[in-house]
C-alpha cells in the first residue's frame, strides 16, 4: 500500500481516488492571465496546477497569484522549477511558503540545487514531485549504464529505461535521507514514446511503494495526442499503477488550455474509475440507420448534458452516474437500453415509425411524429429529478 501524500487539500496514494493534473502555459509574471487560468482549469475539473517559477518576477508573483485564487477556489498550486530552482526558492522565501509542492527535475538540478530544494521543502513542510523527464535525463547516470552493459545483449531502450527508474529512486533516497518524509514524496517518470512511458511506471511500481504522477510528456496537439495519452495511461490504470495523471497536449491555436483537463475525465470515466457526467451510448449507424436523426439526437442530448451538468449536480447528487443510450435501429437498441437507465431506440430503415423509450431496461413509452426530440427530454429530465433529487 502507498504512502498517502497531502498537498493542499488533496489527498493522493493509498487507495485514494486518481487526481487530475494540469499547467498553465500563461507567463508566470502576468498575474491575471495566470489567476485566470488557473481558475478555468479549477472549473474544468483540473485538481492540482502547476506554473512555472524560472525568473525573479515569476517568483515574485507567486504569492499574489495564490492569494487571487484563494479568493475563489482551495486548488493545490504546485511550483514547476528547473536550473535555479534553489536560487529563487532562497531568494523569495514567501514563493516557497505561497507553493503547495515543488517540481524538481534531477535532469536539470546539480546535487547542491536539488539538495538546498529539498532542505526548503523539509523547512516549509511541502511534498515535492521529483520529475525525471526523457529529454533531460542525468546523462551521468545513462553514460554509467551504457558504459556498463557494452558487452551484454541488452539493447538501448532497454538501459534508457533503467537509467530513468534509477535516477528517480536514487533522488527520492537522497531525498528520505535528508529528512523529507516518504509520506512528502511524489515520482515520476515521463517520456514521449509510449512504450518506454509504460514500461518505466511499471518499474517504478514494482521497485518502490512511492505515490506516482503519470504522464506521456510532449505527447503532442490533436487527436494523436489524445489517444497516444489515452492508451498509456489506459495501460497503467488498468493495472492499478498512478495516483495523479496528466494529458499533456499540445494546445491549438483558438482553444482552451482546459481541452486536456477534459481528456483526462474522459480517461477516467471510460476507466470506471470516477464519473463527471452522464454517460451517453450511441450507436455509429450503418445501412439500417439512413436517416441522421438519431445522430442529431445524440449530439442533443451530449449538448444538454454539457450545458446543465453543473446545475444537475448541484440539484441532484449521483446525476454524474446516469446512463443513457441513444440508439438508431432495432438491432442493438432495445438491447442496449436494458443497460441504461433511460434511452431512446429510433426507428431504423424499414421499421415502424416510432421510437421507443425505456426507463430502468423496461419499456415506458413510444414517442412518434416530429416532437420526439421534445418529448425524450420532457421524460429525461422528470427521470433525473426523480431520481436524484436531494
Amino acid at each position: 500500500m502507498k504512502t498517502t501524500v497531502q498537498i493542499g487539500n488533496i489527498k493522493i496514494g493509498s487507495g485514494h481516488p486518481v487526481v487530475i493534473q494540469s499547467m498553465t502555459n500563461t507567463d508566470t509574471s502576468d498575474i491575471v492571465s495566470t489567476v485566470r487560468q488557473i481558475l478555468t482549469l479549477a472549473k474544468a475539473g483540473s485538481q492540482m496546477v502547476r506554473i512555472t517559477v524560472n525568473d525573479d518576477d515569476a517568483a515574485k508573483a507567486v504569492p499574489i497569484i495564490i492569494s487571487k485564487v484563494r479568493l475563489n477556489s482551495r486548488i493545490p498550486i504546485v511550483g514547476d522549477f528547473h536550473f535555479n530552482g534553489n536560487i529563487l526558492l532562497k531568494k523569495f522565501p514567501e514563493c516557497a511558503k505561497a507553493l503547495d509542492k515543488y517540481r524538481i527535475n534531477p535532469g536539470n538540478a546539480d546535487d547542491t540545487n536539488f539538495q538546498e530544494m529539498v532542505n526548503i521543502a523539509i523547512e516549509n513542510n511541502k511534498a515535492v514531485r521529483i520529475g525525471v523527464n526523457g529529454g533531460s535525463l542525468d546523462q551521468k547516470v545513462l553514460n554509467r549504464l551504457m558504459n556498463e552493459n557494452v558487452k551484454s545483449m541488452r539493447s538501448s531502450e532497454d538501459i534508457f529505461v533503467e537509467a530513468m527508474v534509477e535516477s528517480a529512486l536514487n533522488s527520492a533516497k537522497l531525498a528520505e535521507k535528508m529528512g523529507l518524509p516518504k509520506n512528502k514524496i511524489v515520482l515520476s517518470g515521463k517520456v514521449s514514446e509510449l512504450d518506454q512511458m509504460v514500461k518505466v511506471y511499471e518499474k517504478l511500481n514494482e521497485q518502490s511503494d512511492y505515490v506516482l504522477h503519470l504522464g506521456l510528456t510532449e505527447a503532442g496537439g490533436g487527436d494523436a495526442g489524445i489517444i497516444s495519452s489515452s492508451i498509456a495511461l489506459g495501460i497503467l490504470l488498468r493495472q492499478g499503477i498512478g495516483d495523479t495523471i496528466r494529458v499533456s497536449l499540445t494546445p491549438e491555436p483558438g482553444v482552451s488550455r482546459s481541452k486536456e483537463v477534459e481528456v483526462a475525465k474522459q480517461i477516467l470515466q471510460s476507466l470506471g474509475l470516477k464519473n463527471f457526467k452522464p454517460k451517453v451510448t450511441s450507436c455509429p449507424g450503418c445501412g439500417r440507420t439512413t436517416s441522421t436523426f438519431f445522430q442529431e439526437l445524440a449530439q442533443s442530448v451530449n449538448k444538454k448534458i454539457d450545458q446543465k451538468i453543473e446545475v444537475w449536480k448541484e440539484q441532484y447528487p449521483g446525476v454524474e452516474d446516469l446512463k443513457i443510450a441513444v440508439m438508431g435501429c432495432v438491432v442493438n437498441g432495445p438491447g442496449e437500453s436494458k443497460y441504461s437507465d433511460i434511452a431512446i431506440s429510433l426507428p431504423g430503415k424499414m421499421e415502424q415509425p416510432i421510437a421507443p423509450v425505456y426507463l430502468d431496461g423496461k419499456l415506458f413509452k413510444n414517442l412518434k411524429g416530429d416532437t420526439i426530440e421534445e418529448a425524450f427530454f420532457q421524460i429525461l429530465d422528470k427521470y433525473i429529478a426523480d431520481r436524484f433529487r436531494k
